[in-house]
């Protein structure tokens, strides 16, 4: 039975009359008289049967009554864009594919802005392994959280904040005995982060265009684990301005600003276009990119651009 047969039944239940019914369907009388014949014949009832100058239901009618009602009602729950959603009741796991240095300085505070609304909530973090692949069309990943890039067409995307990246030393290091100039920095020994063990990248080719080179002495495959190497070595690091001073600090780490022209870094997060409308996702991403944009302990980046194809 198709739902504006549902809706012309329970106009009829609820009015007893034919004229009214159709009025409330915004029809004719006519119309209304024949999809009764229709519903009549589906049901294997009279439903409404003439009692002098009205119309009464019949017992089958009375017992349809609350039944169609409750049904349209659900109807229209389910069809209404966000309808019923409460964060307080929802029981549902996301899973949030960052670099390990993003991941340390926001989890905690993304865990307690949602655990607040919703208890229930639960949260896995997935490494930068799956980048690059179809992970958000496939459904393995709710969000993407980093810098974008190899992105199937249809991936929606939001620009949270922008940055820079800035070198790491421990706060004894020799570097910081002068001012820190491009050759005095290519002269340090340079730790190099990659996944994949690449050495070189744009700070190699910065340093290209002014007759530099540093030695990449050592290749770790994350963040973290290269600022713990610094901290006890003269081994110098990069890491994201303005991103887990506190942490910094009680490593013993101090950071400075990279004496060369590079380009900005922009972090955003990317989801498939399935979960746009999606309640549940929608407040999730809002509570992540609120977590990007105020980090425990650090400067407040500048505001977010409006999202593309949200």
């Amino acid at each position: 039975m198709d739902l504006n047969l549902l809706r012309a039944l329970d106009a009829l239940l609820q009015e007893n009359s034919v004229t009214r019914a159709a009025e409330r369907l915004g029809t004719s009388p006519a119309a209304a008289s024949r999809t009764l014949a229709r519903l009549r014949r589906a049901v294997g009832d009279p439903l409404l049967v003439r009692a002098g100058q009205q119309m009464v239901p019949t017992p089958r009618a009375l017992e349809l009554r609350e039944e169609v009602s409750a049904l349209l009602r659900g109807c229209d729950n389910v069809l209404r864009p966000g309808a019923g959603f409460e964060a307080v009741h929802l029981q549902r796991t996301f899973t949030v594919q960052a670099a390990d240095l993003l991941l340390v300085g926001l989890a905690g505070a993304l865990t307690d802005r949602i655990h607040t609304e919703a208890p229930q909530v639960d949260v896995v973090f997935l490494p930068e392994a799956v980048e690059g692949g179809p992970a958000l069309r496939q459904g393995l990943v709710d969000v993407e959280l980093g810098v974008l890039g190899h992105l199937d067409p249809e991936i929606r995307t939001q620009q949270l904040t922008r940055t820079r990246m800035v070198g790491i030393a421990r706060s004894g290091h020799p570097l910081f005995d002068a001012r820190i100039d491009a050759r005095r920095f290519a002269a340090a020994a340079h730790i190099g982060i990659s996944r994949h063990g690449k050495r070189l990248g744009p700070i190699d080719e910065a340093l290209a265009e002014r007759g530099l080179r540093r030695r990449v002495a050592v290749v770790v495959p994350s963040h973290t684990s290269a600022m713990m190497l610094a901290r006890s070595t003269d081994l110098v690091a990069l890491t994201l301005a303005d991103w887990l001073p506190d942490t910094t600090s009680a490593l013993g780490l101090r950071t400075f600003p990279i004496p060369l022209d590079t380009a900005h870094i922009d972090i955003g997060m990317a989801w498939h276009p399935r979960n746009s409308a999606d309640p549940a996702h929608r407040w999730f991403r809002d509570h992540l990119a609120a977590a990007v944009l105020n980090p425990p302990g650090s400067t407040k980046p500048s505001p977010s651009p409006p999202p593309r194809g949200a």
